[in-house]
This record gives C-alpha cells, structure tokens and sequence, in this order.
C-alpha cells in the first residue's frame, strides 16, 4: 500500500515521503495514528504542490538574506575601551555588544547568530562571522581602541594625586 508520511517516522522515512508499505501496518498503525495518509493521486499532487511552495519561500527568503548579508560585510565597527596596564581591557567585547552597535545603526541582528569564539579582550581588529543561514555567513570587522585621552598611570603617579588632594583640603 502507498502512503504518504505526515511525519518523520523512525526507521521508515520522513515528513512528505511517499513510500510503499504494507496494508496490515498502514490500516493499524500508520492510519490510524495520523503518521500518514493513503497515497491517492490527489494526495500526491498536493503534497507536490506544497513542496513547489516551501521551495519558492526558501529561495526567495536565501535571497533577501544575501543581500542583507552584502550589506553586513560592508560594516566595520569601532569600540572605544577601556584599558589598563599593559593595554589591557576593563572587561570585554561580547557578541551581545556587537548586536547592540548593529542595532544602532539600523541592522537588527540576534546575538545568538554572531560566533565569536571568545569574547575580544585585547586591542585591534577581528574579523567576526554573522551566521544568517547555513548558506549566508558574512564577515564584520570589529576594531577595539583605547578610549582617547587615555593614558595608563602609574601608581606612583596615583599615590602623589591622592597626597596633593589631602594637602589641598
């Protein structure tokens, strides 16, 4: 008997697969549990049909997803951070923080799709992957730089700052 499946189906085949199996185990198994569907010619067409519709969407919408990702490599992004002795950063730069500056200039992007294997914790540029689609994976770049006028002091220079303000009071 020819059914068609209405869901994956362990061992047998998946959603939308026409396949042949036999009359005991569609009429008590398959039929009843609405796995599948007795594989008429108008059940065929539709599912056809369907399947014409799924694929029109997908190419339209991997479509659209290029272009927004054409638009993504374009982008380059500058954090101005803070950092310590030896250029090191108070903190880091997080795919949320990416996402944040995206945002702001008009790219609404879910953090969960920017890959970063680790948060950026030192100064320069990286290149940070955007997974829009398994087909559509876009570059940015990401720049870290010292916050202007930053300068790391040393803690004697601190030290002598405290006492020229207690002296001052």
């Amino acid at each position: 008997m020819k059914v068609i499946l209405q869901e994956n189906v362990e061992g047998l085949g998946y959603l939308g697969d026409v396949l042949t199996v036999a009359k005991g185990y569609a009429r008590n198994y398959l039929l009843p549990r609405k796995k599948a569907v007795v594989a008429e010619e108008r059940q065929v067409k539709l599912l056809q049909h369907i399947k014409r519709q799924i694929d029109q969407k997908a190419k339209k919408e991997l479509e659209f997803l290029g272009e927004s990702g054409k638009n993504l490599s374009k982008v380059s992004l500058t954090f101005e951070v803070q950092t310590g002795k030896d250029d090191k950063l108070f903190g880091s730069v997080t795919s949320k923080d990416v996402a944040e500056r995206l945002a702001a200039q008009g790219m609404e992007v879910d953090r969960r799709k920017i890959h970063m294997p680790q948060p950026l914790k030192e100064l320069g540029t990286f290149s940070v992957a955007i997974k829009l689609h398994r087909d559509v994976v876009p570059k940015i770049s990401v720049t870290l730089v010292k916050k202007a006028g930053e300068e790391a002091t040393p803690e004697g220079e601190i030290a002598k700052d405290q006492a020229d303000e207690a002296v001052a009071e």
